[in-house]
C-alpha cells in the first residue's frame, strides 16, 4: 500500500525554518521511507542539507539542490539535474509558499507581487519545466500545497490578501492543470492546509504577528480548531502521499483539505 518504490520525486521547500519538521520536510522524509528517490529542493542550502541527511541517515535514496523557485531558469536547471541524477520525475510537490500581511489599502504593491511570485508562480514554473518529462514517460504525479486562508474568510481580524488570493488561484491553477493534461496519465491535485504547528509558528508567525510569546500563540491556534489541536507536518505529508500514490490513480483536479474541520466553520 502506498508504495512509491523506484519512484522518482522532486519535492520544493524541503527543507525548514527552525528545529522541527516542516510541510516540505516530512514530506520529502516520508515519500523516501515508502521507497521514492527524492531530489530535495530549497533556497537554504543549511535547511535542505538537514533534511538530506536525514533520508541518508534511514539508508534511503534522495540528492539535494538550493534554488529559487521563483526564478523560471534556476527551476529549468533544477528539474534537469533531477533528471540527470534520477533519469526521470514520476512526482512534483510544489510546497514553497508563506504569508505577508496586509489588505488592499495596506499591503504595499510590492509585497502584493511578491505573494502572487512566492505561492503562484513557484508552482506554475515547478509544473512548466516538470510536465514535458511526464508526457515523455506517459504518466505523472502532481501536488500543489494551497491553504485554508484560500478558500475561506478569516475570523479575528488578519488580513493577508496576496496571500489569499495566491492560495485561492493555487486550487484553479491545479484544476486547470489537472484537466489540460488529464489524457496524458499526469494528474494534478492541491493539499489544503488549516493551521499547522510546523517551525514557521515559532520562527516566523510569532514576529510577524507582533507576539513575543509563542506558547501564548500555540494556545489561541490550538482553540481555533474544532478538534482542539493543531495538525503537524505529517498529517499534510500523509495527505501528499495518498495523492501521488498509485491508490490514487482515478483522483485529479481535486483537494483535499487537512485543517481538523476549521474551514467547516469558517465564514464563506
Amino acid at each position: 500500500m502506498l508504495d512509491l518504490t523506484e519512484k522518482v520525486a522532486i519535492v520544493t521547500g524541503a527543507g525548514s525554518v527552525g528545529p522541527g519538521w516542516g510541510n516540505g520536510k516530512a514530506t520529502a522524509v516520508l515519500l523516501a521511507r515508502q521507497g521514492a528517490h527524492v531530489f530535495l529542493v530549497d533556497i537554504n542550502a543549511e535547511a535542505v542539507a538537514e533534511t538530506k541527511a536525514i533520508i541518508e541517515s534511514e539508508g534511503k535514496s534522495c540528492a539535494a539542490t538550493t534554488g529559487d523557485m521563483m526564478d523560471g531558469a534556476q527551476v529549468k536547471d533544477m528539474v534537469e539535474a533531477c533528471v540527470a541524477h534520477f533519469g526521470k520525475i514520476d512526482i512534483l510537490v510544489n510546497n514553497v509558499g508563506g504569508s505577508e500581511p496586509g489588505d488592499a489599502v495596506t499591503q504595499t504593491e510590492e509585497a502584493f507581487d511578491r505573494q502572487i511570485d512566492f505561492n503562484l508562480k513557484t508552482a506554475f514554473l515547478g509544473c512548466k519545466y516538470a510536465i514535458p518529462y511526464m508526457e515523455k514517460q506517459g504518466k505523472g504525479a502532481i501536488v500543489n500545497l494551497s491553504s485554508i486562508a484560500g478558500i475561506r474568510n478569516f475570523r479575528g481580524g488578519r488580513t493577508h490578501v496576496g496571500y489569499s488570493a495566491s492560495k485561492a488561484a493555487i486550487i484553479q491553477f491545479s484544476r486547470s492543470t489537472a484537466g489540460a493534461f488529464a489524457s496524458k496519465n499526469i494528474r494534478c491535485n492541491t493539499v489544503v492546509p488549516g493551521l499547522m504547528h510546523t517551525p514557521l509558528v515559532e520562527f516566523r508567525l510569532t514576529r510577524q504577528l507582533g507576539k513575543n510569546d509563542a506558547d501564548a500563540l500555540i494556545a489561541d491556534r490550538n482553540a481555533q480548531v474544532p478538534m482542539g489541536k493543531m495538525g503537524t507536518a505529517w498529517d499534510i505529508a500523509h495527505a501528499v502521499l495518498y495523492l501521488v500514490s498509485d491508490e490514487a490513480g482515478f483522483v485529479t483536479g481535486t483537494e483535499i483539505i487537512v485543517d481538523g474541520g476549521m474551514s467547516a466553520g469558517m465564514g464563506t
